[in-house]
């Protein structure tokens, strides 16, 4: 399975979430959720198979820990959407200024005195 997959259930981003702080047992991850422990167990394989997260036997006690490396490809996608737009070409700012000038020019011609406005025609009627 697919980090895409993995993420794809919100329980699993969460226990990614608290992982990211540090390893912890399964049994302190169910009482965080809630669902079963057997359904954590269940959770965390998937997110190991995928590997996002990875476990280690301590005594009696297995406890499981974000694999940062796993979300490389999710990071990478991110990046790409979230790449900034290419910038502006020269030749178009040039055109948005010519437009400007044109613009500030008809409007100066417009408010003389003198100019053919409708002010001006009912002075002259």
């Amino acid at each position: 399975m697919d980090a895409f997959e993995a993420i794809a259930d919100p329980v699993r981003r969460d226990l990614l979430v608290r992982l990211g702080s540090g390893p912890a047992r399964v049994v302190d991850l169910a009482a965080e959720h809630p669902i079963s422990r057997p359904a954590v167990s269940r959770h965390l394989r998937v997110l190991t198979e995928a590997g996002l997260v990875a476990g280690a036997t301590h005594g009696r006690e297995r406890r499981y820990r974000l694999e940062r490396a796993g979300l490389a490809a999710v990071r990478s996608w991110l990046d790409a959407v979230e790449a900034p737009a290419p910038p502006v070409p020269e030749r178009a700012l040039d055109g948005l200024d010519l437009e400007v000038r044109r613009t500030s020019r008809d409007r100066r011609g417009a408010s003389r005195p003198g100019s053919r406005g409708a002010e001006g025609e009912e002075e002259a009627g």
